[in-house]
């Protein structure tokens, strides 16, 4: 391939060839000899059970992986201008490389490595450095948030990158997406405004919307099993003569938790941005009301490159002026997958439904865009791409009651020291209908439709996990349709 990805690992497995070329920087830069803005930084021999990565100085993830295979880490950069560079990471195992290479991206707006991940490399150098194999059998992602979109625009900009792809919460529309962080600041700023929700009330929203939505499903959990589907009575927060003022809402400040919750459409009737789903903290987007928690950094930094620009002043002319210039061409907007399809490429796109950071109707828009696409086409979406939707799961990962673990990409970053005596499946559950990653190797090996099987794929389990004891503790029914996932908490 003649363009770069964000970074990649190896997968270890069945083995298909024996020891490599040796891990030295003089290997790698014999093999990059043909590449001379590329330079080896170094290239490290890791032990069986050993660990390696940045965490001193990589504040994006500042997390050793562990419990790796015998392996040669290599890191690379590659000057791309006069004036800029980038870094790539590989992690080459020894003797067990399944001929499987997985490539990662990216979160927010950093440009750390995620060694937690494994690394990044590309196939020239993997084919020249297992010199006694077939080379590279299938190519995968699998990243969340920023990289969610960085995989997006990979497989429409270049369908043969990938023989399947896993997307998490992906900031896939990037001029819509940063604007709608502002816009929704600005719904809640300033402080002094009557229309201000103070954030001593958020809970008490959230306390609200659970009570009404959590038992729709029948079960009383604490979980919002369908979010999207619960008709919400906004007038129950509203203050009364008799009620107590921190326990309510006024009218100027409901109409703001009714405007949040709605999609945002421009002056002149342009649609903008899908809606904020009801039940998340609003403490992220909302803001407390101070400039310092407006996010402006995009249109400030990038669109504008202008950090005089006064951004209370924006609307939603700014967002169609960003669509005209579309800075670092990072938006994945581009709806129509055929050419993906056609090679036989998987997605398996998930997002949790209570995601305060980027609402999951973004990727239920962007799941219904494609379909539209590729309709006209005869091409059915679901043999192809699926879209699962997590019911109380944060942003990427996480959540204080609900199941939530997949074993897919980020997901280990917040739980301290991840999974006990493994490095991403739950013990005793490392197969397909367990782990996103192995889910989707398998579609993609076997080139079948991800569908799901009821009993299988739809089922949660929590696991108590501590530095001693692992158990699984019990199994609970999700909506049909959905993947898998695994909640695990500490003692």
């Amino acid at each position: 391939m003649n363009h770069s990805l964000a970074s990649m690992s190896l997968l270890p497995g069945e083995t298909l060839g024996t020891f490599p070329a040796s891990c030295s920087t003089e290997t790698f830069t014999a093999i990059l000899a043909g590449t001379p803005d590329a330079t080896v930084k170094y290239a490290h021999a890791v032990p069986q059970n050993g660990s390696f990565g940045d965490a001193e100085t990589n504040l994006l993830f500042p997390i050793n992986a562990t419990q790796l295979p015998a392996l040669c880490a290599v890191g690379i950069n590659v000057k791309s201008s006069a004036n800029s560079s980038y870094n790539f990471g590989l992690f080459l195992p020894d003797t067990t490389w399944n001929g499987r290479l997985m490539t990662t991206g990216n979160g927010g707006y950093g440009g750390g490595i995620n060694w937690f991940d494994m690394g990044a490399l590309s196939h020239d150098v993997v084919n020249k450095y297992y010199t006694d194999t077939d080379g590279i059998q299938f190519s995968y992602y699998a990243a969340c948030s920023t990289g969610g979109r960085q995989g997006l625009k990979e497989i429409s900009s270049y369908p043969d990158s990938f023989d399947g792809i896993s997307i998490g919460a992906p900031a896939w529309w990037t001029p819509h997406m940063g604007g709608a962080l502002l816009y929704w600041g600005l719904l809640n700023y300033p402080a002094s405004d009557p229309k201000h929700i103070t954030p001593s009330l958020y809970q008490i929203i959230v306390d609200q919307v659970t009570a009404q939505c959590d038992g729709q499903d029948g079960l009383v959990d604490g979980i919002i099993s369908d979010v999207h589907g619960c008709d919400f009575d906004f007038d129950t927060l509203l203050c009364t003569s008799s009620s107590d003022p921190a326990t309510c809402l006024t009218s100027e400040q409901l109409a703001t938790l009714k405007q949040f919750h709605s999609e945002w459409v421009g002056a002149d009737g342009t649609f903008i941005f899908p809606k904020v789903t009801l039940g998340i903290d609003p403490t992220n987007l909302l803001g407390d009301g101070s400039d310092a928690r407006l996010e402006h950094g995009y249109y400030t930094n990038w669109v504008y490159n202008d950090t005089e620009w006064d951004y209370t002043q924006f609307t939603f002319k700014d967002v169609l002026f960003a669509d005209t210039i579309d800075p670092g061409s990072a938006n994945a907007n581009n709806f129509d997958l055929s050419p993906f399809h056609e090679r036989g490429g998987k997605i398996l796109h998930y997002h949790g439904d209570a995601d305060t950071v980027i609402p999951s109707t973004s990727s239920i828009y962007y799941r219904d865009q494609v379909s539209e696409a590729l309709a006209a086409k005869g091409v059915d979406l679901e043999d192809f791409y699926r879209l699962f939707l997590v019911p109380g799961m944060n942003h990427c990962a996480g959540s204080p009651k609900a199941p939530w673990y997949i074993g897919a990409a980020t997901q280990t970053m917040p739980m301290p020291g991840g999974l006990v005596g493994t490095t991403h499946s739950v013990p005793g559950f490392e197969d397909a209908d367990h782990d996103a990653i192995l889910a989707l190797m398998k579609a993609s090996v076997r080139f079948v439709g991800i569908r799901i099987v009821r009993g299988k794929l739809d089922m949660a389990m929590d696991m108590k996990t501590s530095r001693n004891a692992q158990s699984v503790e019990r199994f609970a029914p999700v909506n049909p349709g959905l993947l898998i996932v695994i909640i695990n908490s500490y003692d």
